[in-house]
């Protein structure tokens, strides 16, 4: 029977994947561990209690994980929306923040903790295979502070690996969530009315729907204990942005990247917008994930394919379109 904390328990993914490890045969606790209280937490299910933890503070995690006799961390506190706080804040929860989660795991004798890493870990590059495996080298983005800080995250999961293989690790690189109530920096681009598109690319997406990145979690926390690395959470395929513009009834606005890049520089530098010209690459070269490993290793298949979990978030965010 495991005994689960999860960090960043109390958001959109966190909360979703504490009640399904609550509903779990084998878990008999979960600590949802969030700095933020719980929605509702009379309404928290049966099993679960709340703890608040702010994983920037040392000392926070490591009083829940002692008072509570954790064997098992799911960790998803993170910064979803880069640019929304300051470079220093993400870093800070991100980065250090997850350097005193594994400092504690390992201080408390936690046997095994799942981390919610990214896509955004391999980087947007023009040379990345048109499928990135697990493979594939971590190379992040020094210019993109949400993709360097994906890349630095791996790159203390790797040195932890080594030098404390008692714990064990799954490491999920996800890819673009999407679920009924998601809206974030990407959905964001497809409700004007053209969809952007930079010259000579067709920025395929790789979706997965909420539902199954929390059956990719369940499965890392409590199956079997002799797996463990990295894998891409994405559902089978791709989709275009002309695709979705074309589903959604839009049309393109096709711009040469170096255009996109000056006006995004000007309009940064006027506080028009929030990004800056190294977002044209975020846009250009997106990571597109083989899921091979997290089927044939992990053991979990996701229900929705790309296009699937595009079209549900569709009926949900567009209904008749």
């Amino acid at each position: 029977m495991k005994r689960i904390l999860v960090t960043g328990g109390s958001g959109f993914l966190g909360s979703s994947a504490v009640r399904a490890l609550s509903e779990h045969p084998h878990v008999s606790l979960v600590v949802s561990a969030d700095v933020r209280s719980p929605a509702d937490s009379a309404a928290l299910p049966d099993g679960v209690v709340f703890e608040r933890v702010d994983v920037t503070v040392p000392g926070d995690i490591a009083a829940a994980l002692a008072a509570h006799s954790i064997d098992t961390i799911v960790h998803l506190a993170a910064i979803v929306n880069p640019g929304t706080v300051g470079e220093d804040v993400e870093r800070r929860v991100d980065v250090d923040g997850t350097r005193n989660v594994l400092e504690a795991a390992v201080a408390a004798g936690v046997t095994r903790i799942v981390v919610s890493s990214s896509g955004a870990a391999y980087g947007y590059h023009a040379d990345a295979p048109e499928w990135l495996t697990e493979d594939d080298p971590i190379r992040g983005n020094e210019e993109f502070s949400y993709s360097r800080h994906k890349r630095l995250v791996e790159e203390m999961l790797a040195s932890y690996r080594a030098s404390h293989p008692s714990l064990s690790q799954v490491v999920l690189r996800i890819g673009t969530i999407l679920g009924p109530t998601v809206r974030n920096q990407i959905t964001a681009l497809w409700d004007g009315p053209r969809l952007l598109v930079v010259r000579g690319s067709d920025s395929p997406f790789v979706f997965v729907w909420v539902d199954d990145v929390v059956g990719a979690i369940v499965a890392g926390a409590v199956g079997s204990s002799s797996v463990s690395g990295a894998f891409n959470v994405a559902g089978d395929g791709k989709v275009t942005v002309p695709e979705i513009a074309a589903r959604l009834g839009k049309k393109t606005l096709v711009v040469p990247a170096g255009l996109l890049a000056f006006a995004l520089r000007v309009g940064h530098a006027l506080r028009l917008t929030v990004h800056g010209p190294e977002r044209v690459g975020f846009l250009r070269y997106r990571p597109v994930l083989d899921n091979t490993r997290l089927k044939t290793v992990l053991g979990y298949t996701p229900q929705k394919t790309s296009r699937e979990a595009f079209e549900a978030f569709v009926a949900e965010r567009y209904p008749g379109v």
